[in-house]
């Protein structure tokens, strides 16, 4: 297991790293990869919903944005666990000793900062709604035009909705929603959505690697159509 998440990760890393700092062949309209949303730096025409206002800013547009689902993913309870693994070996499985001679938990920086993510949670949110958002705009043509669905327009589709489950089922959203009820009782509402939440964390290891592999799709997709090597197939 820690091989293999090893490999996994290794390869997202290098695959996002040199996508990120390609900054280039990044949307193929109405497709806006996930790795650039929001473009809010020198973006492409058209790239753009929300204006410009880093602009000035001379690297690729990604390495703006970026950082943001970076740090909720870095800082992830179970992303914690699995590159503590099988990256540090600390420990590599359970009931396997440490191979470590001190171990200070996450007391002491840089590992202090992974108590910011409840934060990053916050964050992470907001990029759900930014995702889906360009999942909706995926329904146009080309042109612009409304009323339109390509093989683009779903692989944008199951991203927002894996990163929502992702996001959804995070230990902090659990906490968000009825962490701190003393009585369940007085709060049916928050405890519904407790229990829902709760469900959901269940499989957030799960979601947690199908979202990180519906990402790279998503971008290597839009990567593939906006430089010419394949056609965006269009349903209607």
């Amino acid at each position: 297991m820690p091989l293999g998440t090893f490999l996994g990760f290794s390869a997202f890393v290098v695959y996002a790293t040199i996508r990120a700092f390609m900054g280039r062949d990044y949307y193929a309209s109405p497709y806006l990869s996930p790795f650039y949303s929001p473009c809010l730096g020198d973006c492409v025409s058209g790239a753009s919903d929300f204006g410009q206002p880093f602009e000035w800013w001379p690297l690729s547009a990604a390495l703006i944005i970026l950082v943001f689902p970076l740090g909720f993913r870095m800082t992830c309870y179970y992303y914690r666990k699995a590159y503590y693994r099988a990256f540090w070996f600390s420990p590599p499985a359970c009931a396997v000793a440490e191979p470590h001679g001190s171990y200070s938990g996450e007391t002491r920086f840089p590992l202090l900062l992974q108590n910011l993510h409840r934060y990053f949670w916050y964050v992470a949110v907001l990029f759900g709604f930014i995702l889906t958002f360009d999942a909706i705009l995926a329904f146009r043509d080309e042109h612009h035009e409304w009323g339109h669905m390509g093989l683009g327009t779903v692989i944008l589709l199951v991203n927002a909705a894996l990163i929502w489950l992702y996001t959804l089922s995070c230990h902090s959203c659990r906490h968000v929603v009825g962490g701190r009820l003393r009585h369940f009782s007085k709060h049916p509402v928050r405890y519904r959505l407790w229990t829902w939440v709760s469900r959901l964390n269940g499989s957030h290891a799960k979601y947690a690697w199908y979202s990180l592999v519906s990402i790279a799709v998503a971008d290597l997709y839009v990567f593939l159509v906006a430089n010419g090597t394949i056609d965006d197939v269009r349903f209607f």
